[in-house]
């Protein structure tokens, strides 16, 4: 099995990358720049791919990002800080990026002859962005069968899309993740910020797979309040 893995940079993707490849099948990484606010977690993409070895990919799409408007993620709009909820982070959700970019990874896969694309979609993200859904993965896959059909079977592989973000870390920490080396936050200071959605679900998921969290964090103790306030 050759499989390339979509690889943000995140910790998500980086544990993904890493058991796939302990599973003797990466074929390489891919990575995306549609224009998002900062450009840590490309640069952290790039560190993984180097470490394991692998080929990466770096696709611009940064002219197409422009046009995929009002997210936080791509536009001059305050991050949303604290829990993941449908409310606040629908603030973050950029329309149907998921769907484009498997789209272009599926087509480098199949022109190379590998046989899966992997992703790193799991449950925590399924309250807020459907296209990290079951369905969505269910659908997405059948319609490649349909797009690719003479052209090669290419997989899905969406080993954590049931899991949650301390699943995931603790599946990283067994692998042997440098998680110090994988970025998250929605800011793209010198360190993580503490205060967004992404940090909060990261320092959270830590707590929760009972595993050190090597991250610096600009307020270490915030996810820690907020916790407390939705007790």
């Amino acid at each position: 099995m050759a499989t390339l893995v979509v690889c943000s940079g995140g910790l998500d993707s980086v544990t993904l990358a890493h058991r796939v490849a302990a599973e003797g099948d990466l074929a390489g990484l891919v990575t995306f720049d549609y224009g998002q606010r900062h450009r840590k977690e490309l640069d952290y993409a790039t560190v993984a791919a180097e470490r394991l070895g692998a080929p990466h990919d770096l696709v611009d799409l940064s002219p197409l990002g422009r046009h995929l408007t009002g997210s936080a993620l791509t536009d001059d709009v305050d991050v949303p800080e604290g829990h993941y909820t449908a409310a606040n982070m629908a603030l973050t959700v950029v329309p149907n990026r998921n769907p484009i970019l498997f789209t272009i990874a599926f087509g480098i896969a199949a022109s190379r002859g590998w046989d899966g694309v992997a992703a790193a979609v799991h449950s925590g993200d399924h309250h807020v962005y459907p296209d990290c859904r079951p369905e969505f993965v269910e659908a997405f896959a059948a319609m490649e069968r349909q797009a690719l059909e003479g052209m090669g079977e290419v997989a899905f592989h969406t080993p954590f899309v049931t899991w949650s973000k301390a699943a995931i870390v603790a599946e990283g920490a067994r692998l042997g993740v440098p998680f110090e080396a994988t970025w998250s936050c929605y800011q793209g200071e010198g360190v993580h910020c503490g205060r967004c959605g992404t940090c909060v679900e990261r320092r959270e998921a830590f707590f929760e797979a009972g595993v050190a969290d090597p991250t610096a964090y600009a307020d270490p103790d915030y996810w820690q309040t907020v916790t407390a306030d939705n007790a």
